[in-house]
């Protein structure tokens, strides 16, 4: 991050230790910065001298002026207003403020933040100046486990090595069904919209129309996090008039679209709320069930759905790179008739094992899943499956030893993004074919080679705490199987 933009979001944030006296968490000053951030750079695309636009899309009377002019209760009453009225509105405008209402109830500070805002001129910064100060922010409010945002905060490091590996061409569609803040759509624009960094040809005034207004396609069941998301690809410079973000439960049915690429971070946990039901399965007993046909599996386990989901949303010729934990490799049941399937209809060629310790969820063990998609045939599409263990005696923590970049060039270059079939085996980088897959117990993808050397040196032991998490979600694995196993002979009698 430039100085810059780290002093502002420093200024921003000293301000928030101010309002945490009166009960406003991280989450809930992002979210009020988001609402005045965007309506102070409404006012200023309309006056700068270089605007484009004749009239602000903010209603008159509703607008950053109107705000700025006023004080005490008359302000507190007249913000409140305006994030009722905003809320109506259409498109991206609408999605930001939805559901907006006003967590700053002492007028003073409210006052305060506002002199904050309008003390800068946010539209004589450079694009990637105010993303950075924007991505800061949120970064910010992901540490803060206690409110859960880091769910939503998937480490930047890791999306670029991703979107590294996918080399996204322009004029192709990007989704994530499960966008959180939309970090893989600010790298996969960041790969695309600077072709000099990666020795390729200027974009054309059609290919930067293109990426700007119909590259990327998101779905996002929370509101918030919706809001944060669109305001931060606003302020990259992305979307048109309507917004690429949809809120709502991206599960819920198959939207018809298909994409060329998928690069996502489903949520994690195991449990599904309801139970998701394929054409030939019975319902479950929750009350509420979604009818998918195009799954060959039912479960309600979250990432084994929207693994299947995400299938389903692929072109023909789509790529995916999908973040998946631990249970979804070797989990039995539907796991492995989804993994049987995914083998034998896609060209699933590249497992990263991830390390503990990179997200702001304590303990996770997740992976990257790499696979390709292909039209129906009898043969299996899958010849092999290259495994990158960057996991086994690698230990990261979120602040004293974070992911960086520099730790997955090796992954990159182990990758061969250029050619996939010109790979060779290293000491971290294995191969396994599809007939070796098959033959595992329950298709188990679980697989491992490296010599844990913490199990004969205790000085090679990660931290006290990342060894309880890890206990406590292998606890809460099992207990999950056995209540899974409880209720299948439930129905089954």
């Amino acid at each position: 991050m430039s100085n810059e933009s780290s002093t502002i979001v420093q200024r921003l944030w000293n301000y928030c230790n101010v309002l945490r006296d009166d009960g406003i968490s991280y989450g809930d000053y992002v979210e009020q910065l988001t609402y005045l951030l965007f309506l102070k750079m409404a006012e200023e695309k309309v006056n700068s001298p270089f605007a484009k636009v004749a009239a602000s899309e903010i209603p008159e009377g509703y607008d950053w002026k109107s705000l700025v002019s006023k004080d005490g209760d008359e302000l507190e009453i007249h913000y409140r207003h305006i994030l009722e009225t905003l809320a109506k509105e259409k498109g991206m405008l609408g999605v930001i403020f939805r559901k907006s209402q006003n967590k700053i109830q002492d007028p003073a500070k409210l006052k305060r933040l506002i002199e904050l805002i309008n003390g800068e001129r946010w539209t004589g910064m450079d694009m990637d100046v105010k993303g950075e100060i924007y991505e800061g922010l949120l970064e910010k409010n992901a540490e803060d486990t206690k409110s859960g945002a880091g769910q939503y905060f998937t480490p930047r490091q890791l999306i670029k090595a991703m979107v590294a590996v996918l080399k996204p061409e322009p004029e192709k569609t990007i989704c994530d069904p499960a966008c959180g803040t939309g970090g893989f759509f600010l790298a996969a624009h960041d790969y695309i919209s600077s072709p000099e960094k990666y020795g390729k040809a200027q974009l054309d005034r059609d290919q930067k129309k293109f990426l700007k207004e119909k590259t990327f396609r998101g779905w996002e069941i929370v509101d918030n996090t919706a809001r944060l998301c669109v305001m931060n690809l606003f302020l990259h410079g992305i979307g048109g008039k309507e917004s690429p973000i949809t809120v709502n439960d991206s599960l819920i049915s198959d939207p018809g679209e298909r994409f060329d690429y998928i690069m996502t971070n489903p949520p994690f946990g195991k449990k599904s709320s309801i139970t998701i039901v394929n054409g030939g399965g019975k319902a479950g007993k929750e009350s509420l069930t979604y009818e998918r046909d195009d799954f060959v599996a039912t479960t309600s386990n979250k990432q084994l759905n929207f693994l299947q989901h995400v299938r389903t949303l692929l072109k023909v010729t789509g790529k995916t790179a999908i973040v998946l934990p631990d249970n979804v490799l070797f989990e039995g049941g539907a796991g492995e008739i989804v993994r049987k399937r995914l083998l034998h209809d896609c060209n699933v060629h590249t497992l990263l094992r991830l390390p503990t310790g990179v997200f702001y969820a304590q303990g996770v063990k997740a992976n990257v899943l790499f696979f390709d998609n292909r039209p129906g045939r009898s043969k299996p599409w899958t010849e092999k499956l290259w495994i990158y263990d960057l996991r086994t005696n690698m230990h990261f923590t979120l602040k004293t030893n974070s992911l960086r970049f520099e730790d997955l060039e090796d992954f990159i270059k182990c990758y061969n993004p250029d050619n996939i079939n010109a790979r060779t085996e290293t000491e971290h980088f294995r191969c396994f074919t599809y007939d070796e897959l098959i033959q595992r117990d329950k298709v188990n993808l679980d697989i491992f080679w490296l010599k844990d050397e913490s199990l004969e040196d205790s000085e090679n032991l990660p931290a006290p705490n990342v060894i309880a998490a890890e206990i406590v979600e292998n606890l809460e694995v099992a207990l999950d199987q056995f209540s899974s196993i409880y209720q299948e002979l439930e129905r089954g009698g």
